[in-house]
């Protein structure tokens, strides 16, 4: 009888432990199937943002964070997405959470970066870059150098951004955003035939781009060279949305040179 007892005993327990094993092993079966889900959905939103759809890309991302919320990357998507919709709040918590999360996410910082600068935080972002420039395994050096380049340029610092600017252009030449924030540096300087060389090649390699044609009209208009500016200021006009800010000051200084 005690054999018995003993017996049933056993039985039981390797049921119940047959049981925590199976519910164990449906558990980490689910999570993992939650975690790929998660990735899909990121990598869904990540299409949508390269198709600049960011109210799409943040409905898929926003679902992936609730299965995957420890996932650096799509923290940092969040962060990227509600900065475009600039409602940086949201951006920083997102940014500041993915860095958190994964230390050594160098892209996450130079975003962060970006949006302290873009809310007028200079010398918090003129931190991050200056500790990202310093590192040696980060793939595109020149962000973060072109990123302090600006920075600078905000602080009126000129030949500080001036040297950040050549920095990142010795390891990029063909850098848009470097040559396009040397334009501008050198027309707040008051050079406008510095501005007109690099606002020219920043124009052969990024012809879409209003803020640019504008910009080249101005250095234009600085060196007295009329007609030239018009055609900039109306090639502004055709290339920035019709209601932007851009245009109507270009259709403003077309107004003002009739």
């Amino acid at each position: 009888m005690i054999a018995m007892k003993e017996r049933c005993g056993y039985l039981i327990g390797a049921t119940v432990l047959l049981a925590v094993l199976t519910l164990t092993g449906c558990a980490g079966q689910s999570n993992q199937q939650n975690l790929r889900i998660a990735e899909s959905k990121r990598n869904i939103g990540e299409a949508y943002m390269r198709q600049g759809d960011y109210t799409s890309a943040l409905r898929e991302l926003l679902e992936a964070e609730k299965m995957n919320p420890d996932d650096a990357f799509t923290q940092h998507d969040l962060g990227l997405c509600y900065r475009e919709k600039k409602l940086m709040t949201d951006a920083l918590a997102h940014l500041n959470k993915a860095v958190q999360l994964k230390p050594s996410y160098t892209p996450a910082r130079n975003s962060l970066g970006r949006v302290y600068l873009e809310i007028g935080q200079v010398d918090k972002a003129i931190a991050i870059f200056k500790e990202i420039a310093k590192d040696a395994l980060y793939a595109t050096p020149h962000f973060p150098l072109a990123n302090l380049g600006l920075a600078y340029y905000q602080k009126g610092e000129y030949a500080t951004a001036i040297n950040y600017y050549h920095r990142a252009l010795k390891l990029e030449p063909d850098f848009v955003f470097a040559l396009h924030g040397l334009g501008k540096t050198y027309l707040a300087m008051h050079k406008g035939r510095l501005a007109m060389a690099y606002l020219g090649k920043a124009l052969q390699l990024a012809p879409k781009v209003a803020e640019i044609h504008f910009e080249y009209a101005e250095a234009n208009l600085l060196t007295g060279r009329i007609a030239q500016a018009k055609v900039s200021y109306e090639n502004a006009i055709d290339t920035a949305p019709p209601e932007s800010e851009i245009a109507a000051k270009a259709r403003q200084r077309l107004r003002t040179l009739q």
